[in-house]
């Protein structure tokens, strides 16, 4: 690794996604750490910005304690920009576009150097505690649907809302859909898209209901810290959760953060947007495969790599230069 020539030129080809909350597990880094200095640095720098150490969470702590709203956020980001970081000492090339979901769109902006990891990590850390606050434990929901498309949800989300919260949360594929909002709403829901032919209809097992409209109040806590953080123009173009967009400007991606809180992650068509930009390799850098999975219900023809660690990092790069 290192000879970064090798590489094809590939134009507008390469696109690394970063994934966000539900991607955690115990021992996550813990391999990165060992082998790439520049990913121990990472989580150093976690450690110390936080004032405990996150690092000891992610690789031996409980699964109870790194499933936390403002624990996971965190980790998840640490993780994701100590594998980034490994990367770039090992010679990767740089993108020609990032992405991240929901959370992972922080690691997508530290990334392309247009907000720091340290800014980024206490972000994080506060915008769990807050979308953890924002609403009581029982009064919201949030429910994977399977097999229906897009307008059926909406349609079945306004039916079931009857005066309360329930919307799409997440587009994740053709063939997935989350939806969030007031517990009995989300219900009425379920029972509405099972009636509709929903393959699956199913509540998940999430401390919030992240997403949607009762996110509010994180949002409004949020911005009055982002406020207050630095965010440069990017190197490299983010397609945006909010507009599924391809975005370069500190100032505008700053913004689609705050708006993010509480409205729906467009991954499915910000996987489209990339591929319509001829991008036909994806890196998901950090925990798990989760995004991979989901590219593969979009698309089936690009290649899909991750680096998690030191021998998916070797076999990410030879895949690229092969």
């Amino acid at each position: 690794m290192g000879d970064e020539s090798k590489f094809p030129d590939s134009g507008a080809g390469l696109a690394f996604l970063f994934p966000g909350q539900g991607s955690q597990s115990v021992g996550m880094g813990k391999d990165l750490f060992d082998n790439f200095g520049a990913a121990r640095e990472v989580f150093e720098e976690a450690d110390e910005a936080l004032g405990f150490s996150l690092s000891e969470m992610c690789f031996s702590g409980t699964e109870e304690d790194l499933a936390l709203t403002a624990n996971t956020q965190p980790a998840i980001l640490t993780t994701s920009i100590a594998a980034f970081r490994a990367m770039k000492s090992e010679g990767f090339p740089s993108p020609d576009f990032v992405a991240g979901h929901s959370l992972g769109e922080y690691s997508a902006l530290v990334a392309a150097g247009s907000l720091s990891f340290s800014d980024a990590v206490q972000a994080v850390r506060k915008r769990g505690t807050y979308m953890q606050e924002a609403v009581p434990v029982g009064v919201g929901a949030m429910a994977a649907i399977i097999g229906l498309p897009l307008e059926t949800v909406e349609i079945a989300c306004a039916e079931a809302a009857e005066g309360e919260i329930c919307s799409p949360a997440n587009i994740n594929s053709p063939a997935q859909i989350v939806i969030a909002g007031n517990s009995a709403a989300v219900d009425r829901a379920i029972e509405l898209l099972k009636e509709r032919g929903a393959k699956r209809a199913i509540r998940l097992n999430v401390s919030a209901p992240f997403h949607c409209a009762l996110m509010k109040p994180a949002q409004d806590r949020l911005a009055a810290d982002l406020e207050n953080v630095g965010f440069a123009d990017l190197e490299f173009p983010l397609v945006e959760n909010v507009s599924a967009e391809p975005n370069s400007s500190g100032e505008r991606a700053r913004d689609a953060l705050i708006t993010q809180v509480s409205s729906p992650v467009r991954w499915a068509p910000s996987m489209e947007t990339l591929l319509a930009e001829d991008v036909t390799a994806f890196v998901e850098v950090g925990s798990g495969k989760v995004l991979a999975g989901l590219l593969r219900q979009i698309n089936r023809d690009v290649i899909c790599l991750n680096v998690e660690s030191a021998d998916s990092l070797r076999k990410s790069f030879e895949s690229l230069m092969s």
